[in-house]
């Protein structure tokens, strides 16, 4: 139920995200998911991958600094209250949800989340325990 997600510190210059995006692309790695967060002088961008151990790999060796994040992918109803009705389920178990962004693909009729918790192996037992959909990495890699 762990997706793995790819951070990468950028500093905040002109071409540094194409130099990213360039460097997938020419590996053939299809980004599924992205967020990018900055300040002034630096930014994270968060992405999710169809070949995430490969484009680690590339993206290490082209000297990006990069590290894996464990995430949560969830199926979402795509429909007004869906993200708040998941929302509630980690309110009433007190965990903090670090970051979310959403999903570029639907599954089905359902909109994919992805969530960075502070005790993720918790949510999971949790959001299966309300019957919320989660998907696998391999699910999330190929949509």
């Amino acid at each position: 139920m762990r997706v793995k997600q790819i951070s990468i510190f950028l500093e905040n210059r002109a071409g540094r995200l194409d130099q990213v995006c360039e460097l997938l692309g020419r590996r053939k790695i299809n980004i599924r998911a992205l967020s990018l967060a900055d300040t002034s002088d630096f930014g994270i961008l968060r992405l999710i991958v169809n070949k995430p151990d490969e484009a680690y790999e590339a993206l290490h060796k082209a000297n990006f600094t990069t590290r894996f994040t464990e995430v949560v992918a969830v199926e979402i109803p795509d429909k007004p209250g869906g993200l708040a009705s998941v929302l509630k389920i980690f309110r009433e178990a007190n965990l903090n949800v670090e970051y979310l962004y959403a999903f570029v693909e639907k599954r089905k009729e359902g909109a994919v989340v992805i969530f960075r918790l502070e005790e993720i192996d918790r949510a999971i037992g949790i959001l299966q325990q309300k019957g919320i959909n989660l998907l696998t990495g391999e699910e999330v890699y190929k949509l």
